[in-house]
C-alpha cells in the first residue's frame, strides 16, 4: 500500500520530485566527496611521512660546522632517537638543463643530494626508497608538469645524467618548500661536489614527538649550528596537505551549504503540500487517524526521495573521486587508508539520509497546529496577509502596473518569498566565497599575508654563496648601488636577516632570526599591531609569538653585543618562509652574523617586469633572481590550480540551485494562486501580464538575495576562508575581490538564470480557466 502511494505521489508531482532529487543528490555527493577526499589526504601524507621516515627536527645550515660536537649533543640528549648530517649541494639552475632547456627561471632552489642512510629517504612513485645508479638522475615529482619524462636526457653542471624516474620528497614535496633535491649515486656526487656550494641538513628524529618543543629549545641553548631555517615535523605536515587541503576545504562548504539549501528547498516543497492536502488532514485528524500514522504517509515519501538520492550522490562522488584524488596520488602516492575511504563516504551520505529525514520529521511536527474543523472549513490555512498602506496602486499611476502589482505582492506576502531569498543568498555566496578565496590566492598580493612583501622583483642572498665574510654585505651593497642608478626602479629595500640570542621569560636564552631594514617600503599584511617603526620595536611571526606566548605591546629582551636590550612587540605577522619562526626590527647592527640578504624592488613600469628579472639575472649570476608573478605561480601554482577547479564547481551547483529553486517556487506559486491568476484574467489581464507580474516577484528576490549574498560573502566568507588559510600558515587574511566577477558577472548570470527558469515556471498560468476557479 505505501509502495502505491509514494509512486502515486511521484508520478503526480513529478517536477517537485526530480528538484527535491537533485538537491539531495548533491548534497550527498559532495559530502562523501569531502570525506573521501580528506581521507586520501590523510592518509597519503601519513604513509608517505611513514615510509620517508620523516625527520622530527630540521636545521639548515650553511657554512662551516663542528661535526662532533653536533654527534656528542644527539648522544646526550635523550629524546633523541636517530641523527644525521646530509648534504645538500646547491646548483645555479642555469646549470641544470633537462632536453636541452635550463631550469634558469625557476624559482626554486635547485640542488644536489643522496641517498640517506637511517632516515628522511627519497622514495620512488611507488613508495621504495631510491639507490640510483652511476649516471643516473631522479627528479621531484613536482617537475613532471615541466614536460619531463623518464628516459629524457640530462646535463648537470657539464654532466650527462638520463632521468631514471621521479622521486617523492616527504619534506619538500611541496612547491611551498623553497628547496628541491635531485637524487644522484654518491660517486656522481663527489664528482659535481666542486661545481656548487654545500648546505648542511641536519636531521633528527625523535622518540616522542611531543617533545618537539623541548629538544628545539635544548638545540638553541646548546649554542649549536643554525645558519639557515629550522624546520619541524608539523611543518612537513602543513607544507605537503596545503594545497589540496584548501580545494577539500572549498568542497566541504559547498556541500553544507548545499545540503542547507536541500533543507530550504524540501522545507518548500513539503509545506506546499501539506498546503494542497490541508482538507484531507482535517478529515484525517477529524476521524481520529494517529499523528504517527499522518506523519508516516508524508515521512515515507520523503525518505524514499532521500534513499534515492542519497544513493545517486554515493555513486556519483565514486565517479568523479578519481578525477579529484590525481593531484594527492601524483604527489603523495596512495593512501594506507585508501580502502577506508568509501565506508566513510558512504558513512557521510547516511548522514545525509538521516538528517533529511529528521528534518522532514521536524517541519510535519505542523500537524498538531491544524484545526480540522478550519481545514475542513477551509480546505486550506487561513494566513494573514498584511496591508500595505503605503503602497497604493492609485498612488502610482506611471509605474507598470505588472511590476507594482508584483512588487505589492512580495511587500504583502513576505514570509512566503524567505526561503526563497534564504535560496538565492546561499546560492550568491556558494558562488562568490571559492571565487575570492581563488581570486586572492591567484594575486600577488596574496604574498603580504605569507610574510613577503608586495614587490616586483626579489633577490634572495645566501651567505654559502660567497667565500668570506663579509661578501654577502658587499654583494648587497653592489646590487643596491645598481639599482639606485636604474631609472626603472620605482623603489627598493635591502633586508638582512641576522641571528640573535634572546631571553625568554623564564630566563633560557634562544636563538631569534631578526630582519633588518625598512619594512615600510613593502609591508606585510599584520594580523595584530603594525611593522616596527623605532628602534625598540620589534614584530614577531605568529610561531615564534605563539611559542613564547607573546602579544602586541609585550616586552622581549635581545641580547646586542653583548648587551640586553628591551623592545616592545609592536606587531604580529604570517611567515611561511624559513620555517616560519622570524621578527622584523628597524635597529641597525654590525656585531651579529648575516645569514642571509633579500632585496626587494618594484618597477615604475610592471610591464617591463620579466625583462628587468632576466636583466638582473644576468648581471647577478650568484643571485636567485624572482619576478613575483614567477614567484606566486610557480610557489602557489599547485593550490591555485585546486582551489580554482573547487571554485569552477561552485559557480555550477550556483547556477544549478537558482533555476531549480525558481522553476520549482513559480509553479508551486502558480499553483498556489490559480484563484487569484483567474480573477486577474477575469478583469483583463493577460497572459504575458500575469507572467510579467511573476517575472518582477522573482527578480525583486533575486536582487535582494544577491546584494545579501554578496555582503555575506565579502564578510562571514572571508571570516571562514581566513580561518582555513590561518591552518597553513596565514594568520591575517582579506579577500581581493575579483569586482568584474562579483559585481557584474554574478549578478547577470543569476539574473539570466532566474528569467529563464521564471518564465518556464509560469507557463502553465496561461491554462488556467477562469470558469474553473472563479467559482471557488
Amino acid at each position: 500500500m505505501y509502495y502505491r502511494m509514494i509512486r502515486n505521489d511521484m508520478a503526480r508531482s513529478k517536477v517537485v520530485t526530480l528538484t527535491t532529487m537533485l538537491f539531495i543528490t548533491a548534497a550527498a555527493m559532495l559530502v562523501s566527496l569531502a570525506a573521501i577526499l580528506i581521507i586520501h589526504l590523510t592518509g597519503a601524507i601519513d604513509t608517505l611521512m611513514t615510509q620517508a621516515k620523516t625527520t622530527d627536527f630540521l636545521q639548515m645550515h650553511s657554512g662551516t660546522l663542528n661535526e662532533e660536537r653536533l654527534e656528542a649533543f644527539a648522544e646526550e640528549n635523550t629524546a633523541v632517537e636517530a641523527y644525521q648530517l646530509a648534504e645538500f649541494l646547491n646548483v645555479d639552475n642555469s646549470q641544470i638543463l633537462f632536453n636541452g632547456r635550463p631550469l634558469q627561471g625557476n624559482v626554486q632552489d635547485n640542488g644536489l643530494t643522496v641517498q640517506n642512510e637511517t632516515f628522511d629517504y627519497l622514495l620512488d612513485l611507488d613508495g621504495k626508497r631510491i639507490d640510483p645508479l652511476d649516471g643516473e638522475v631522479y627528479v621531484p615529482i613536482s617537475y613532471r608538469k615541466e614536460s619531463i619524462e623518464a628516459g629524457d636526457t640530462a646535463l648537470i653542471c657539464g654532466k650527462e645524467f638520463v632521468v631514471a624516474g621521479f622521486l617523492r620528497d616527504s619534506q619538500m614535496n611541496s612547491l611551498l618548500a623553497s628547496s628541491k633535491r635531485f637524487l644522484i649515486s654518491p660517486n656522481d656526487y663527489e664528482e659535481l661536489k666542486p661545481f656548487g656550494t654545500i648546505e648542511y641538513l641536519i636531521e633528527f628524529r625523535l622518540k616522542n614527538k611531543e617533545a618537539l618543543s623541548y629538544f628545539e629549545a635544548a638545540y638553541a641553548q646548546a649554542g649549536l649550528e643554525a645558519n639557515g631555517p629550522t624546520l619541524t615535523y608539523p611543518l612537513f605536515v602543513t607544507l605537503n596537505a596545503v594545497s589540496d587541503g584548501l580545494m577539500i576545504a572549498v568542497i566541504l562548504l559547498i556541500s553544507v551549504l548545499t545540503v542547507a539549501i536541500a533543507f530550504l528547498c524540501i522545507r518548500l516543497t513539503l509545506l506546499a503540500k501539506i498546503e494542497d492536502d490541508y482538507r484531507e488532514i482535517g478529515v484525517m485528524k477529524a476521524i481520529g487517524l494517529r499523528l504517527s500514522d499522518m506523519k508516516k504517509i508524508y515521512l515515507l515519501n520523503y525518505a524514499a526521495m532521500a534513499a534515492m538520492g542519497s544513493g545517486l550522490g554515493c555513486v556519483l562522488s565514486l565517479v568523479f573521486q578519481d578525477h579529484l584524488i590525481e593531484n594527492i596520488r601524483q604527489t603523495l602516492g596512495e593512501s594506507q587508508y585508501g580502502y577506508a575511504a568509501p565506508m566513510l563516504g558512504a558513512v557521510g551520505v547516511l548522514l545525509v539520509f538521516l538528517a533529511v529525514t529528521a528534518y522532514v520529521n521536524g517541519v510535519l511536527n505542523r500537524f498538531r497546529k491544524i484545526s480540522p474543523s478550519e481545514a475542513i472549513r477551509f480546505g486550506n490555512p487561513q494566513a494573514k496577509v498584511k496591508g500595505l498602506k503605503g503602497f497604493r496602486l492609485s498612488r502610482n499611476r506611471r509605474g507598470n502596473i505588472n511590476v507594482l502589482l508584483g512588487v505589492k505582492d512580495v511587500l504583502s506576502r513576505m514570509g512566503l518569498y524567505t526561503t526563497m531569498l534564504a535560496i538565492f543568498i546561499l546560492a550568491v555566496f556558494i558562488m562568490l566565497v571559492p571565487r575570492n578565496l581563488y581570486h586572492t590566492i591567484a594575486s600577488p598580493a596574496f604574498t603580504s599575508y605569507m610574510g613577503i612583501g608586495q614587490c616586483s622583483i626579489r633577490m634572495d642572498l645566501q651567505k654559502s654563496g660567497y667565500g668570506s665574510e663579509g661578501g654577502l654585505g658587499e654583494q648587497a651593497e653592489a646590487i643596491a648601488k645598481t639599482m639606485e642608478s636604474d631609472d626603472e626602479i620605482d623603489r627598493y629595500v635591502v633586508l638582512t636577516t641576522k641571528v640573535f640570542e634572546m631571553v625568554t621569560d623564564t630566563g633560557n636564552k634562544e636563538r631569534l632570526k631578526i630582519e633588518l631594514g625598512d619594512h615600510s617600503v613593502f609591508p606585510v599584511n599584520y594580523a595584530q599591531g603594525e611593522g616596527p617603526k623605532k628602534d625598540n620595536e620589534l614584530a614577531l611571526s605568529v610561531l615564534n609569538a605563539d611559542e613564547l606566548g607573546k602579544r602586541t605591546g609585550d616586552s622581549l629582551t635581545v641580547i646586542i653585543d653583548g648587551k640586553e636590550k628591551h623592545f616592545t612587540v609592536c606587531g604580529i605577522y604570517s611567515d611561511i618562509t624559513n620555517g616560519g619562526k622570524t621578527a622584523k626590527a628597524v635597529f641597525s647592527d654590525s656585531s651579529a652574523e648575516e645569514i642571509w640578504c633579500v632585496i626587494c624592488a618594484s618597477l615604475k613600469d610592471e610591464r617591463n617586469a620579466v625583462r628587468k628579472v632576466s636583466e638582473y639575472r644576468a648581471l647577478f649570476t650568484d643571485v636567485k633572481v624572482t619576478g613575483v608573478d614567477e614567484f606566486v605561480s610557480e610557489t602557489f601554482g599547485a593550490t591555485i590550480a585546486a582551489v580554482e577547479k573547487a571554485s569552477v564547481v561552485a559557480v555550477g551547483v550556483a547556477i544549478l540551485v537558482t533555476g531549480l529553486v525558481t522553476l520549482l517556487f513559480m509553479q508551486m506559486l502558480v499553483a498556489k494562486d490559480r484563484y487569484s491568476i483567474a480573477v486577474m484574467k477575469a478583469t483583463g489581464f493577460h497572459n504575458s501580464d500575469i507572467r510579467h507580474q511573476y517575472l518582477t516577484r522573482a527578480v525583486l528576490v533575486l536582487a535582494a538575495g544577491v546584494l545579501l549574498g554578496i555582503f555575506l560573502a565579502n564578510t562571514l566568507g572571508e571570516t571562514l576562508a581566513g580561518s582555513v588559510i590561518s591552518s597553513f600558515g596565514a594568520a591575517s587574511f582579506r579577500f581581493i575581490v575579483d569586482p568584474i566577477f562579483s559585481y557584474l558577472f554574478c549578478p547577470l548570470v543569476l539574473f539570466g538564470t532566474v528569467v529563464l527558469a521564471a518564465s518556464a515556471g509560469t507557463a502553465r498560468a496561461g491554462s488556467i480557466r477562469i470558469s474553473d476557479h472563479i467559482k471557488e
